[in-house]
């Protein structure tokens, strides 16, 4: 057989295969998704039971709550900030460069989070120290995943982005629950007490060395094992324009922009529903604690992901707005049925109640699959950076005040009921969302893609 002949067999195939440059790609935005979710729940999980270190008995219940909140909120407030800065640099500097940067970044900010001395030492600056700390880590976090997603997409054959797309969603919930696990595993054999508890005075500081390591090791990979983007190279400077946050905000790409952001914003208010505000409920509600509660989270959590993988698989079939929309209208009924009937679950029927919260986590949380592919194919080669970081964090905004909300509902309905509303609106919002936007798994990455 000639070379002809056998290019022309192999041809209608070539779209179907990952280059070892793709799924090294791949992998690298996996894990840094992982790393990601790792350390955004540190404070979160890892932090809590020593929280004494840092914050003395005798300041006042509300004070301390408001400073526990600002730690964590201030890596969010960081991201989209870093989605602004390094968005910018992956658009017109490239993608592989920005992601190293970002990701030593937040590596270093994590180690010296993990060195900081006690409220008994430094007092009340401590505290200041550890909230700015965070906010230039969200800033690192930001960056990273603006600039290493596009680049895993821009890699990714056509015929498989709807998998890969979701496998590096997938990495999100993972992050989640290996923090749990890892807090778990150290408060097994350091437990947490008063502030001379082992925990409490050094035993938190493990699960933040270990997601510094992490970020060292993925730094590492990306620089010496990750190309630059053919995409982006091949583009030329006709399509990086100098300000791709100006280009963003105007005509089509502003369009694109304000399309995604309505169904992310209904994206994360789900999310919200299902994994800030759930625990909350299995605690107070059905008093599941301890290692119950970790385990529960742990399994919904990991069923999550294999679910998301799935549902890039089936989108990749199906097509990604048929998937957001059909998923939206589950999620909406399905999803708030079963939520419902975990809420009015009996305590201590702890098989029931971790079956209706996988159930529940999975239908509610399900259109989330695509958050990574879909917004990397609505945007075009010199603004997708910027544009998949900032459509992905600035909608975060509005459902981060989602106890706002629930107060406010609460004038109406039992407040552990609230919930089910916030259900219903980020599923709204995500199906109408998605009808207003074009079919894009068929797109074409390059400087003219929408």
């Amino acid at each position: 057989m000639d070379i002809a002949s056998q290019q022309a067999i192999d041809a209608p195939h070539q779209d179907e295969r990952a280059s070892p440059q793709a799924r090294r790609a791949v992998w690298g935005a996996f894990v840094g998704f992982f790393v990601d979710n790792y350390d955004i729940f540190l404070p979160v999980i890892a932090l809590a039971p020593a929280m004494a270190y840092f914050i003395p008995k005798d300041l006042a219940p509300t004070t301390a709550a408001i400073v526990a909140a600002m730690i964590f909120a201030t890596t969010l407030i960081g991201r989209p900030l870093g989605a602004i800065i390094f968005g910018h640099f992956a658009d017109t500097l490239g993608r592989k460069k920005v992601t190293v940067v970002c990701v030593l970044g937040f590596g270093v900010v994590t180690l010296l989070i993990a060195a900081l001395p006690g409220y008994q030492h430094w007092g009340d600056a401590v505290l200041w120290v550890f909230i700015l700390l965070r906010l230039i880590d969200g800033i690192f976090l930001g960056g990273e995943y603006t600039s290493a997603n596009p680049l895993a997409m821009e890699y990714s054959p056509k015929a498989k982005r709807g998998f890969y797309g979701a496998l590096i969603q997938s990495a999100a919930s993972l992050g989640t629950a290996a923090i749990s696990l890892v807090t778990l595993a150290v408060l097994y054999f350091l437990p947490a007490g008063d502030i001379n508890a082992p925990y409490v005075q050094w035993g938190w500081r493990i699960p933040f060395v270990f997601g510094a390591l992490m970020a060292f090791g993925l730094a590492y990979y990306y620089h010496n094992s990750v190309e630059e983007s053919e995409v982006w190279r091949k583009a030329g400077k006709a399509a990086r324009t100098e300000s791709p946050l100006k280009a963003l905000f105007r005509g089509e790409n502003l369009r694109s922009f304000l399309q995604v952001f309505v169904v992310m914003t209904g994206f994360w208010l789900s999310l919200n529903a299902a994994l800030a505000i759930m625990p909350g409920l299995l605690v107070r509600r059905l008093h599941v604690t301890g290692t119950h509660l970790t385990f529960m989270l742990v399994v919904a959590y990991v069923v999550l992901a294999v679910f998301y993988v799935l549902g890039g698989i089936v989108s990749q079939r199906i097509g990604r707005r048929t998937y957001l929309m059909a998923t939206s209208a589950i999620s909406a009924v399905v999803g708030t049925f079963c939520y419902y009937k975990l809420l009015g679950a009996q305590p201590g029927d702890l098989p029931t109640i971790g079956l209706l919260a996988t159930i529940t986590t999975v239908l509610v949380v399900l259109p989330g699959a695509l958050g990574c592919v879909y917004i990397n194919e609505r945007f075009q080669t010199g603004v997708r950076a910027s544009g998949f970081g900032l459509g992905y964090s600035l909608a975060i905004v509005l459902p981060a005040f989602y106890v706002f909300y629930q107060a406010g509902l609460a004038n109406f309905m039992p407040f552990h009921y609230t919930v089910l509303v916030l259900v219903v609106v980020g599923a709204l919002l995500i199906f109408v969302g998605a009808a207003l936007g074009p079919e894009t798994k068929d797109v074409d990455f390059g400087p003219k893609s929408a």
